[in-house]
């Protein structure tokens, strides 16, 4: 098959109309339209269904816009390990991690990665799916357990617990809950058990529920949880990492605590020699380190 007919196809698919797609290509829409007849002639199959509103592929279509998807991803890889032999730290850098990690610990921090490597071009992408880094979809991951796909780097960055936390303005006015049972006659503000949520932190809202809850706010990340903690709203279940960058916030039935759950950073094995893979490894290790001492810090004072 053509490559150039196939560059062609895949942008036309990827954008839904020759138009759109020659305006990417800088092609005119005829041109973009003979080299597309042309491809499907070669190939004796219909591609895309036409229509007044656009197009949209076949099952052959299909297929072969899988492959050549594929085909992209690869090729960015393979132009930015190029990139990556250069001396400096620069370009994209596609991070991926939970909601409530990136929102709550890493995105303050970047100011120092930044402050290092001012030409970097980071791309948090901030969601509980997990994103299949050997595809592309991202370049580096932070994550909430270990990862499962194969040929990734892994390391364990630290562990995290769920714990019950509030401000010292709705303890003075409600009272403190000295065992589980006075629960019952607090506002719990906790992820929604349908939410997409570590299984730890799952776990131990569930365990709350059966203290007869009469008061609740939901919301469906850790950031929102927070929100509602420093507004005085009620008693949240946050992760223990908040603690740093809010030390006002009160421990809550210091005994109540989930089970550990492990933060890993991971990343491909075609990745290894990527300069800015490893700035950012080494950014977040250093943070991790420095987050470490700071808790000890706090739990001696």
């Amino acid at each position: 098959m053509d490559w150039d007919k196939l560059r062609i196809f895949h942008a036309v698919a990827d954008a839904g109309s020759l138009t759109h797609a020659g305006d990417v290509l800088h092609l005119s829409q005829s041109a973009v339209s003979r080299q597309v007849r042309a491809l499907e002639e070669s190939l004796n199959t219909t591609l895309f269904h036409r229509h007044a509103r656009g197009l949209i592929l076949t099952e052959q279509g299909e297929l072969l816009f899988d492959a050549t998807n594929a085909m992209v991803k690869r090729l960015d890889a393979a132009s930015a390990r190029i990139r990556d032999s250069e001396e400096e730290v620069f370009g994209d850098l596609k991070v991926t991690t939970t909601t409530g990690f990136g929102s709550l610990w890493l995105a303050p921090r970047l100011t120092k990665l930044y402050e290092k490597y001012p030409d970097l071009k980071i791309d948090l992408m901030l969601e509980e799916r997990v994103l299949d880094l050997p595809m592309r979809e991202a370049d580096v991951a932070i994550r909430m357990k270990e990862p499962s796909q194969a040929d990734l780097i892994r390391k364990k960055l630290m562990s995290v617990r769920m714990r019950l936390y509030a401000s010292p303005e709705y303890l003075a006015q409600n009272g403190t809950p000295t065992r589980m049972e006075d629960m019952s006659e607090h506002r719990l503000i906790c992820q929604n058990t349908t939410s997409a949520q570590v299984g730890a932190g799952l776990n131990l809202v569930q365990e709350l529920l059966t203290h007869d809850i009469k008061s609740m706010l939901t919301i469906n990340n850790y950031f929102g949880v927070l929100q509602g903690v420093i507004n005085h709203l009620g008693i949240g279940v946050l992760p223990d990492y908040i603690i740093e960058d809010f030390p006002w916030a009160v421990r809550v039935l210091p005994e109540v605590e989930s089970i550990e759950v492990p933060v890993f950073l991971a990343y491909p094995e075609e990745m290894r020699q990527s300069k800015r893979i490893a700035a950012f490894r080494d950014f977040v290790e250093e943070e991790i380190f420095a987050h470490r001492k700071q808790l000890k810090v706090l739990a001696s004072a």
